[in-house]
């Protein structure tokens, strides 16, 4: 563990997970690890023989982008026109765009079983990328510490992998019931074997879903850029392009064997890899440089994870503080009302203690403050 308070709940589930035959050497948990459904948030598990899909979760691909600009200033004016923008091209929360976009933005199908959940949710997912969703979603403009302006997406698989991984799930846990698994179904960790039919097919729809998340986050960026550019001018170019995903489960090398490894809101974090580990909205974020790990299967985590439910903050947070909080930054933010307060800095852990848990994990590069954000 890279933490010392980790939630009770959480740790039951990690120890569910280290109890499972086909587990490989030990649970990995992050500094920002919280408890999550069957598997903790912020967890990394290595199997061995088998394929576990709610150790990827609801949001296959999953992940991060940013971009850092050759803006060095923006002012607050140009600021607002610059989000409002956004807000017209880019569809929050549950919204989708009207017309179906180019099928060119799209990962291809070839993979992809004939009659597998991808290609029946094809026709809707042409209407979904290239859009936020809701939850901890959120696109920010940030000043770097390298002195550059840059442009940060947190966002996944929108519908489409939320069905691949609710069918592959129930799937799992009815043929674990045919097997007379040995593992308590209580504890939500159906598995599929890696040599049957049913794995392999959760592999390609998984590794679909993750390019389609890519996919998303990159029509996103396009579009933000748009309207950067439309405020901006010509003083506006891209520098460099970073994309990481933290809800996937891929074949790794560890320890001299080869793996599965599951990153359920974790981050990978090989030797020299250049990594994204967000803040809470009103915090730091960081662009890093992972060390290779080898206890953590060369991982970190994906950002500073929840301290608090959903529902808790809304009934337990000050919304006037947390307003405060964020106006004395001078961030342009989207807490508003007490439903808000879900997504406010008070229902996150401290970033900065995050990073210090994970110095052995990860070098930080860039530290970038937030001047605006968007949420689903």
């Amino acid at each position: 563990m890279w933490l010392e308070d980790v939630e009770e709940n959480a740790l039951i589930q990690a120890k569910n997970l280290a109890n499972l035959p086909f587990a490989f050497k030990h649970i990995a948990l992050m500094p920002d690890c919280h408890s999550g459904y069957g598997m903790p948030i912020g967890g990394v598990l290595a199997t061995k023989g088998v394929i576990v899909p709610n150790a990827v979760g609801v949001d296959i691909g999953c992940g991060m982008c940013a971009v850092k600009t050759s803006l060095k200033t923006i002012n607050s004016e140009k600021l607002k026109k610059v989000m409002s923008g956004i807000r017209e091209l880019v569809p929050l929360g549950f919204k989708h765009h009207m017309e179906a976009q180019d099928e060119a933005l799209m990962p291809l199908l070839e993979n992809v079983p004939e009659n597998g959940i991808v290609k029946r949710q094809y026709v809707a997912a042409k209407k979904q990328i290239g859009t936020l969703g809701g939850g901890n979603h959120f696109i920010e403009i940030q000043k770097g510490s390298d002195g550059h302006i840059w442009i940060m997406i947190h966002s996944g698989s929108r519908n489409i992998g939320l069905k691949v991984a609710a069918h592959y799930n129930d799937l799992a846990k009815k043929l674990n019931e045919r097997w007379h698994s040995a593992v308590d179904k209580k504890h939500d960790l159906a598995y599929l074997p890696i040599e049957t039919q049913e794995a392999k097919d959760y592999i390609a729809e998984m590794q679909y879903c993750v390019d389609f998340a890519f996919a998303n986050r990159k029509l996103m960026m396009e579009n933000i850029k748009s309207a950067f550019r439309k405020v901006m001018g010509k003083k506006f170019e891209e520098l460099e392009f970073i994309n990481i995903a933290h809800n996937y489960a891929r074949w790794e090398s560890h320890f001299g064997t080869n793996v599965i490894i599951h990153r359920k809101g974790a981050t990978s974090a090989k030797e020299g890899e250049t990594g994204i580990i967000p803040g809470s909205q009103g915090t730091k974020s960081y662009i890093v440089k992972g060390k290779g790990n080898l206890e953590s299967f060369q991982s970190c985590s994906h950002g500073a994870g929840r301290k608090m439910g959903r529902k808790q903050a809304q009934r337990e947070l000050d919304l006037s503080k947390e307003v405060l909080k964020l106006d004395k930054k001078g961030i342009l933010h989207s807490v508003r009302t007490i439903k808000d307060l879900d997504e406010a800095p008070g229902a996150y852990k401290n970033i900065d203690t995050v990073m210090e848990n994970q110095s052995d994990l990860v070098e930080i590069l860039i530290e970038l403050m937030p001047l605006g954000v968007i949420k689903g």
